[in-house]
């Protein structure tokens, strides 16, 4: 090769080179702006879930938790509170009542921060209803304003989240080592959930509804506070890794695994089996309670209807409903509507349970105690059969049968189980850390 095409290439490779090492340049300063960017969004604290007590941020929903967008917002605060928008800042004083509305002043210099006063306060939101009445929060409120109306985050540090969420979600009437299984399921669940946010527009984690774990329905109470602070840090570890802990109501007398949600069994979330939910001499720990066993009667047109409604095929003259295909447990994981005009197929213990569900017949418990049906059939462990122009289902349980049965947890600690004993019993493999 001649020295000049020689000069020629290396010139070529050398201005290639610094072209490369340039555009790497601008991409990571182009990517430390924009994390440094998202980190300025975030208006308080520590979001690490490794941190010691790190924060989370809870979308405070509706009445009845329809939604994410609140018309108004009504708050008090005992000891007062101030509320910061940029540069803008209002006191409320101890027991005033204030009402903000979608086009107050105040969002026109940005989001709307709550602040108590004093350490420790907590925020009551008069314009909520919830199961305990007024709900009140620990922690701070950010207020962003939306064109459906105003939405509202709650952030909190995770150990005082679970102060409000272990009595939404279980009894505090139950054993200590119940509710400490509580306290560590929610704690892991809530730690998974804070690896990324379920509503990235508003910054925040999760809600505050069952679409991940109930948060200020019940009110604290001592029993469950104590529980979350004799556990404190603890999660549940599988392989290496803190693990979603599923949890439901009521077990048949056996737990199914995730497969019945059409999920796809893998390393990583094979802790989550169907186990017998029994004693060592096979009694099921909940055999005595009321949803252990239950049964309804569904007339033929209203199965029809429902069905019709919920998946959205045309059945006509409804000929008969069968199961194709269980799961493990016996849960129910396909499900056939055959009528005059078509068939409905449908997969899935949530979506089975969807197409059950509505008004127009009652479920009777083992107790003799009969309920109105509701969106969702209680579980989909069941047995369906035709009786004349009616469908007899008869089933066990309460809930999706996935993970750690609640009430079965609290009968295995009457029968003198610890947390440490329940929890691997439920999510196999696991250990408590």
């Amino acid at each position: 090769m001649k020295p000049r095409i020689k000069i020629l290439y290396l010139s070529i490779a050398l201005l290639l080179a610094a072209l490369i090492v340039t555009l790497q340049s601008h991409a990571l300063i182009k990517k430390e702006s924009i994390q440094s960017e998202s980190e300025s969004k975030l208006p308080f604290g520590n979001y690490l879930p490794n941190a010691e007590n790190p924060l989370i941020r809870v979308v405070i929903k509706t009445g009845g938790f329809q939604g994410v967008a609140h018309n108004e917002v009504q708050l008090k605060v005992a000891g007062g509170a101030v509320l910061c928008a940029g540069e803008n800042k209002k006191e409320v004083a101890d027991g005033e009542v204030i009402c903000i509305k979608p086009d107050d002043p105040m969002f026109q210099a940005g989001n709307i921060f709550v602040e108590p006063k004093t350490k420790g306060a907590n925020i009551s939101i008069p314009s909520i209803v919830r199961g305990c009445g007024t709900p009140s929060y620990r922690g701070k409120l950010e207020l962003y304003t939306t064109a459906e109306g105003i939405v509202i985050v709650n952030e909190v540090a995770l150990e005082e989240y679970l102060y409000a969420v272990v009595p939404s979600e279980m009894p505090a009437s139950y054993e200590m080592e119940a509710l400490k299984c509580q306290a560590i399921c929610a704690r892991s669940y809530a730690y998974c959930q804070m690896l990324a946010f379920a509503y990235p527009e508003y910054l925040a984690h999760v809600d505050d509804s069952v679409s991940f774990q109930v948060y200020g329905n019940s009110g604290e109470k001592e029993a469950t506070t104590r529980a979350v602070q004799e556990t404190m840090g603890q999660k549940l570890w599988y392989k290496g890794n803190i693990v979603k802990t599923y949890y439901y109501s009521t077990s048949c007398g056996h737990s199914t695994d995730i497969g019945a949600w059409g999920t796809t069994i893998t390393e990583e979330n094979d802790y989550l089996k169907g186990v017998p939910v029994c004693d060592e001499e096979g009694n099921a720990y909940e055999k005595e309670l009321p949803w252990y066993r239950w049964k309804a009667t569904i007339s033929s047109e209203v199965a029809c209807g429902l069905i019709e409604r919920n998946t959205g095929v045309e059945l006509g003259n409804l000929q008969n409903i069968s199961i194709t295909k269980q799961g493990i447990g016996g849960v129910a994981m396909r499900l056939e509507a055959t009528g005059s005009k078509g068939t409905a197929v449908v997969e899935t213990e949530n979506r089975i349970r969807s197409a059950l569900g509505g008004e127009g017949y009652t479920i009777e418990k083992q107790d003799g105690t009969v309920v109105k049906s509701a969106k969702l059939l209680p579980s989909a462990f069941f047995l369906i059969a035709k009786n004349g122009e009616n469908y007899i289902i008869e089933g066990g349980g309460y809930g999706h049968g996935i993970g750690m049965s609640q009430n079965g947890a609290n009968e295995m600690a009457k029968s003198g189980k610890t947390y440490e004993e329940i929890l691997p019993f439920f999510y196999s493999g696991t250990k408590v850390e």
